[in-house]
């Protein structure tokens, strides 16, 4: 079965196959409950995560505390590994296909936070609180955290999302935003980790940020932070509405710094975009194509980013597959007007510059670009669809409605949730003939 459900349709040519191929091997390369079984052993005296043995003491407990899009297939695996050694545990993810046995499942919202993530993250709180030094404590972090964990210190939950949309709207990165949020949730920025000191933490972290900061990926709950309340001021009066910045920063507060809150905390980083772009690469070479890891920190303006991929394929030599890993941004031109995620704004921004047997691809890795697609392949054949039935792409481009666009010609991509959650994916490729 294909993970790209509507695969077959999109298979137009060879070139669109080999693109769809390697993103299949990408999405399956990162499966979480693949990722958790090849990391995690466990015999009654310790676990083994890669090469990191945790030795359990005789006495002590076991509670697994899940956050994210990959939390709830991590902590089925988990279950699956260590049963009944588990005491209890919480877990916060925006999809529920099965229910875990061991542990208590919550479903929260995203990409804003709601009453139900800030219950959620109390429960996550209330379970820390009684936790002794012979206790363990497992943690999964994983992309949509930082909306999870919401436990405000003051704000409301209408400011804070107010503050989110404008952040998003002026094209802020995540890593800018989230060192704000640090500084508005007791759960975020090392806070949980102060929660559950004195046990000893281990978190098993699944990377969704750039550059793979701890401290960035879901605003960092086990990770001792090194912004402070006045570069989180900063940011706000960079980005927020004129006027209303204060309203924000009265609220914020500082993350914990004492460094005995962490003394018994690691953080393994367990899965980055770089595992399905080496998937990718070695899927290629059997291909017979030649690949190239371009950039795994991708940033920038989707659509001039696409533009530029684009442009740098139109060079490459016939059978070039260039590969990327990252998160654009996208700055909305008007509010009201369109729809469409970063991976689609991408691909739309591409599809001008592209000539025959090029073929790019963009693809969010937990299957949701900002909509119910998870992103778009585009190609001349793309082009030539959209003159047939009379849609100007610069017109859906400057609407930044790439979704009606993709829509309209069928060169969306569609999985559907995929539990996984490592960054976008993209793909340049250029057929061999």
């Amino acid at each position: 079965m294909h993970r790209i459900k509507n695969f077959k349709v999109l298979t137009k040519n060879p070139v669109r196959t080999m693109a769809l191929q390697l993103a299949e091997v990408a999405l399956e390369s990162i499966e979480t409950r693949g990722v958790i079984r090849r990391a995690v052993s466990f015999n009654q005296n310790e676990i083994k995560i890669n090469d990191t043995v945790i030795p359990l003491e005789p006495n002590g407990r076991i509670f697994v505390v899940g956050v994210g899009k990959c939390s709830l297939e991590a902590t089925l695996e988990l279950e699956a590994i260590l049963g009944e050694r588990i005491t209890d545990g919480v877990v916060i993810d925006v999809e529920r296909r099965e229910l875990p046995k061991r542990t208590r499942f919550y479903l929260g919202d995203h990409p804003f936070p709601t009453e139900n993530n800030i219950k959620a993250t109390a429960e996550i709180i209330k379970l820390l609180s009684p936790v002794k030094q012979d206790d363990l404590v497992i943690f999964v972090i994983s992309g949509g955290g930082s909306v999870l964990l919401c436990q405000p210190a003051g704000q409301t939950i209408p400011e804070e999302i107010e503050l989110t949309k404008h952040f998003f709207r002026n094209g802020a990165s995540i890593g800018e935003l989230n060192t704000v949020r640090k500084h508005l949730s007791l759960a975020r920025g090392g806070y949980l980790a102060k929660a559950a000191y004195p046990a000893r933490v281990v978190s098993l972290i699944f990377s969704d940020v750039p550059g793979n900061n701890l401290e960035s990926i879901s605003s960092g709950p086990t990770v001792k932070d090194d912004s402070t309340i006045e570069e989180a001021k900063r940011l706000i009066e960079k980005y927020a509405v004129a006027g209303e910045s204060e309203v924000i920063i009265k609220h914020l507060i500082e993350t914990p710094k004492e460094a005995k809150y962490f003394d018994r905390v690691t953080n393994l980083l367990l899965l980055t975009n770089e595992t399905a772009l080496q998937a990718m690469t070695d899927l290629a070479s059997t291909l017979g194509l030649t690949p190239t890891i371009k950039n795994l920190a991708l940033a920038g303006e989707a659509r001039a980013v696409g533009e530029a991929i684009a442009r740098e394929l139109s060079t490459a030599p016939p059978g070039s597959v260039y590969l990327y890993g990252g998160e654009t941004t996208v700055t909305i031109q008007n509010a009201s007007m369109g729809q469409g995620g970063r991976n689609q704004e991408l691909a739309l921004g591409a599809l001008p510059q592209l000539s025959a047997g090029e073929c790019l691809l963009a693809i969010a890795s937990d299957g949701v670009d900002n909509s119910d697609h998870a992103g778009a392949l585009c190609d001349t054949i793309t082009r030539e669809r959209a003159r047939v039935v009379g849609l100007d792409p610069v017109v859906f481009l400057n609407q930044n409605n790439s979704y009606a666009f993709f829509t309209a010609v069928g060169d969306y991509l569609e999985t559907g949730y995929t539990g996984a959650n490592v960054s976008d994916i993209i793909i340049a490729l250029k057929f061999k003939t």
